[in-house]
């Protein structure tokens, strides 16, 4: 009997966990584009979704966003970013008391963890899907130029849930869910959102790379080589070159470029990198920010 009534408990604190945060996703309308979710964000009228829910649309009157209560508020692009899919809105008009959903940590997160997808799917207001987590790391997503992090989960999305939360058992939103790829869900971590909102640009190293075999009679290292520098850029400022082929940053070999995205992401001001240019083996030191000035 007690073991029937803690089962039972349980799940009721599950169904309020999820009443509780369907409260805090919206629709969001943006004319031409169809209908996408988003999430309550900490701070002032703000909300979350994907880049590509509102891209091109940032005149009021394009996007509309429709709350849990019935309410429908026009909104304006606080900020948008292509390359990590998230856009932020703030909400204008009477917005009275809104219920910002508990941002957990991403980091925290571990393989089998059981996750929540709230959204819109096919126009099925606040739907809720369960799945497992299946991996956090790097991926190449189509159409994406760079390979990105992603909370890999087997949550169902449809269209409709982009833009929505994807949420840990205690109703913390750990990742924007933002795209199917096969059969996985690819969701953007709550740190990269977090972090993207508070200001913080990603270091970046400003170059192209392609994997490329290293002849063993110069070294027996798998190496990326550089097929374009942007002008201006960190690598530029360093001297690095079109046709240098990076072998170690900060002392760890490379063979792909997301294991180079990685450690440039973990960096603070500067990464050192082992280039063989010309057949000749150099460390190179390069900055990733210019005096005063992100790069």
């Amino acid at each position: 009997m007690s073991e029937v009534s803690g089962d039972s408990s349980a799940v009721l604190a599950g169904a309020r966990m999820i009443e509780d945060a369907q409260r805090s996703v919206v629709q969001v309308r943006s004319s031409g584009r169809g209908i996408g979710a988003g999430v309550i964000w900490p701070g002032e009228g703000l909300v979350m979704t994907n880049h590509h829910v509102i891209s091109g649309r940032r005149r009021r009157n394009n996007i509309r966003v429709a709350l849990h209560d019935g309410r429908a508020l026009d909104a304006d692009v606080v900020k948008s970013d292509r390359s990590l899919d998230l856009a932020l809105l703030r909400m204008e008009g009477d917005r009275g008391d809104l219920p910002a959903a508990p941002v957990g940590d991403s980091d925290t997160l571990r393989v089998g963890e059981l996750v929540y997808a709230i959204g819109h799917p096919w126009g099925s207001v606040g739907a809720v899907s369960a799945g497992i987590v299946g991996g956090v790391g790097e991926l190449r997503g189509p159409g994406r130029g760079s390979s990105a992090r992603y909370v890999r989960s087997d949550v169902a999305l449809a269209p409709g849930n982009s833009g929505g939360p994807l949420l840990n058992a205690r109703g913390e939103v750990v990742a924007i869910n933002a795209m199917i790829f096969g059969q996985m869900a690819l969701s953007i971590p709550s740190k990269a959102a977090e972090a993207w909102v508070a200001g913080g640009r990603r270091p970046r190293l400003g170059i192209g790379v392609l994997p490329v075999e290293v002849p063993v009679s110069l070294s027996r290292e798998a190496g990326l080589v550089i097929v374009g520098v942007e002008t201006g850029g960190a690598a530029d400022r360093a001297g690095l070159l079109v046709g240098d082929v990076l072998l170690a940053v900060s002392g760890a070999p490379l063979g792909k470029p997301g294991t180079l995205l990685e450690a440039v992401a973990r960096a603070d001001d500067a990464v050192s990198l082992r280039v063989m240019r010309g057949g000749k083996i150099m460390v190179m030191e390069v900055r990733l920010k210019e005096s005063g000035r992100a790069a």
